[in-house]
């Protein structure tokens, strides 16, 4: 078999996304090639992850063996947000559509499938069809189109072709409701690296009470200035928030710059549960399925506070109102008491792999045509 995943991510990046993982089984499985898109001068104001890449811009190498390519353009399409300004935005789409990359041509005629991740690769759902008609095309949904700003080019384009797709795998029942209709949808449960586990010892943590968040994403610095004052007998380590210590925090809050995703595990494994600090605002309900803290949480069996909106269908978990202290402190109370347990096991990556290729062969993952 020959792969091919359109992404806005880049293989070779430092920083890990479930489409990484998700490349390295189709490694395993065929050829894999990983073209990068949306990457051009307009990156740098943007910060974007794959600038320690630039180097490598344009040029084809071998990473795990897999071939990648991250394709720079002088400027890229994005969203223009203004409604007055949507026919730049129509052009800019238009001219990046038809002026594609040869070694993205030249990969999607090779390919027996193409795997598109949510974002800006569905654009590209009309060349590969008239390049390859008989390719199978998967859609991975890492993200509601409206939950990250899609262009409204991009939204438009996949209600369009998404029927058309062989396959939509959701991550989460929940992304359904931003779907076009269609009888092609699946869920399909993130994936999970079980070789974590291996890496989990021994405690970094002196005798005491320890709770523990990882991450930067919706960070809610105010759940801490809260909970720290309501509990001084819990020490709180909050690595990799993007923000230093506060001033109003409590003296029981520790701060931790990012560090390797590895290195984060003794810290989860023995805290007394753990914290998903999301902020309340547009807060999706499939992240209840799909925020990779919570399912680390969940498989070292962490009991976990997070926002009553995500809580799910979780035991584990114990959900609070962001920003009110009485809740906060129920949430906590609960989760102190509440027994170390796993809600439910996650699936591998090679397991994902498996369903995302044949999704028809597991009939339970099908959703209802709405």
């Amino acid at each position: 078999m020959n792969f091919l995943v359109l992404s806005a991510h880049d293989y070779r990046s430092r920083r890990k996304a479930g489409i990484h993982f998700l490349t390295a089984e189709l490694e395993k499985l065929g050829k894999t090639r990983f073209f990068s898109c949306q990457y051009s001068l307009l990156s740098k104001l943007k910060s974007d992850p794959r600038a320690s890449l630039a180097d490598l811009a344009n040029k084809k190498t071998t990473h795990g063996n897999v071939e990648c390519y991250l394709w720079k353009t002088p400027i890229h399409p994005f969203n223009v947000r203004k409604s007055y300004l949507r026919p730049i935005e129509n052009f800019l789409f238009g001219w990046y559509v038809h002026n594609p990359s040869s070694v993205l041509v030249d990969w999607a005629a090779e390919a027996d499938v193409v795997f598109f991740e949510s974002g800006i690769s569905p654009v590209f759902f009309d060349l590969v069809t008239q390049l390859n008609p008989q390719a199978r095309t998967i859609y991975v949904a890492s993200d509601d189109l409206a939950t990250i700003n899609a262009a409204a080019y991009v939204k438009a384009t996949f209600d369009r072709v998404a029927p058309q797709m062989s396959a939509l795998c959701l991550k989460s029942r929940y992304m359904s409701d931003g779907m076009p209709e269609s009888s092609n949808q699946y869920v399909i449960p993130h994936g999970f690296d079980f070789s974590v586990a291996k890496h989990a010892d021994p405690s970094p943590y002196p005798p005491g009470v320890h709770a523990v968040s990882v991450g930067s994403m919706l960070f809610d610095r105010e759940f801490f200035v809260i909970a720290s004052k309501q509990f001084p007998e819990v020490m709180f380590h909050i690595i990799g928030s993007g923000i230093g210590a506060q001033s109003d925090y409590g003296e029981n809050v520790r701060v931790y710059d990012e560090m390797p995703h590895h290195l984060t595990l003794p810290y989860i494994k023995h805290a007394r549960f753990g914290i998903a600090p999301y902020r309340a605002e547009n807060l999706p309900r499939y992240l209840a399925d799909t925020s990779l803290k919570l399912m680390q949480y969940d498989f070292f069996k962490l009991p976990a506070v997070c926002p009553n909106s995500i809580v799910g269908d979780y035991a584990s978990r114990f959900g609070y109102e962001p920003g009110n202290s009485e809740s906060i402190a129920v949430s906590i109370d609960a989760a102190l008491a509440a027994p170390r347990v796993s809600s439910r096991m996650p699936l591998r990556w090679s397991e994902v792999a498996q369903r995302m290729l044949n999704p028809a062969q597991f009939e339970d993952l099908r959703l209802p045509r709405k």
